[in-house]
């Protein structure tokens, strides 16, 4: 028999037929990208069975009790058992929020480093502060718009005006007299009146104030006679009759204060105005785990038990997917930073 057909190994004790090897390497070959391939599957499946497998830290950029305080706290109570592992809450205050998110994109993107923020601070940074040592808009990834609080005009019961036509005629009758107060330069109440007087053709005199709550003592006593803020800060004094609503900055009436209209009804379509509170993590973060994250919200979001919570708390739940909260997280920076330049706003 001819040997041409036998392959011989260096010690000559094995043969294996030269047409066996060509019939046997394309098998070789498919078996070896099968295995890869599963391995690949395996991996990825295991990746996303394990996280996470320690506890996960929530940073807030606030200080506790306030409103973006307690939707992090419901998220975390909330997403415990979901996840199997105990989610806590960091409160890292300071420099308007620059503290917290400078610590969330120093973290590792591993999942295990999240925050919850208020959007209406965020997406303004890069047209009014210099100097950030990070970019919101490239340094964070959205994960979920968890809720979303609508803002309501509201007077002192000293102000005569009781809706917004009675308010624009009695401050028109006194232009730059009427002052109106905020939780800063920059601020959601301050863009927000900002916007309202532009909509409403008024000249108001803008009075900052270091948050919300510095401003109430204020606008109680009459000494300013008008602000833009959540429903939540306003409403122990909706309540007492101290302070009086005039409309929400809302498409559709709120569910708390259903005889309250709604921008569009008051005669002031184009003063639309709400705080969304949203999840991010650091850039680098793999879409796995977002997604993941993402679903986990979506669940909480529509518990009955989570919905009536935020409701309580005056905010409406909004859920969704990364893809349509980053878009919103966009939009709002390009429309924000539009009329920041128009009114020419500068922090001082």
């Amino acid at each position: 028999m001819s040997t041409r057909m036998f392959a011989i190994t260096p010690s000559g004790a094995n043969m294996v037929p030269m047409y066996c090897k060509r019939l046997i390497r394309p098998i070789i070959g498919a078996v070896r990208i099968f295995l890869l391939a599963l391995t690949l599957v395996a991996s990825a499946a295991w990746s996303q069975e394990s996280y996470p497998s320690r506890s996960v830290r929530l940073v807030i950029d606030t200080s506790p009790g306030g409103v973006t305080d307690l939707f992090g706290r419901l998220v975390a109570e909330a997403l415990t058992p979901r996840l199997g592992q105990t989610m806590y809450v960091d409160n890292k205050p300071g420099a308007s929020g620059n503290v917290a998110i400078d610590f969330l994109v120093r973290s590792p993107p591993d999942g295990y480093t999240l925050m919850i923020a208020s959007g209406g601070g965020l997406v303004v940074k890069p047209f009014l502060e210099r100097g950030l040592a990070f970019d919101v808009m490239n340094d964070l990834v959205p994960i979920c718009n968890v809720a979303e609080v609508a803002h309501i005009l509201v007077v002192p019961a000293s102000v005569p005006a009781k809706d917004v036509a009675d308010f624009i005629a009695w401050a028109k009758a006194q232009p730059g007299k009427v002052y109106y107060g905020s939780a800063g330069i920059g601020s959601p109440p301050h863009l927000s009146m900002e916007l309202f007087a532009r909509t409403a053709g008024l000249k108001l005199v803008h009075v900052p104030y270091k948050g919300v709550g510095g401003a109430l003592p204020d606008l109680l006593a009459g000494r300013v006679q008008i602000m833009s803020m959540a429903i939540g800060s306003a409403r122990p004094y909706l309540k007492t009759g101290q302070l009086r609503p005039l409309a929400a900055g809302a498409k559709h009436r709120l569910t708390n204060l259903p005889d309250v209209p709604t921008a569009a009804e008051a005669g002031v379509a184009a003063w639309e105005m709400s705080a969304w509170f949203g999840v991010f993590a650091p850039r680098g973060t793999s879409g796995e785990i977002v997604r993941l994250l993402n679903q986990h919200l979506q669940a909480v979001l529509e518990d009955p038990k989570m919905r009536e919570r935020l409701h309580d708390a005056g905010a409406e739940p909004v859920g969704g997917s990364p893809e349509s909260f980053a878009e919103r997280y966009r939009a709002d920076h390009r429309m924000w930073g539009q009329f920041i330049r128009e009114i020419g706003l500068k922090t001082e």
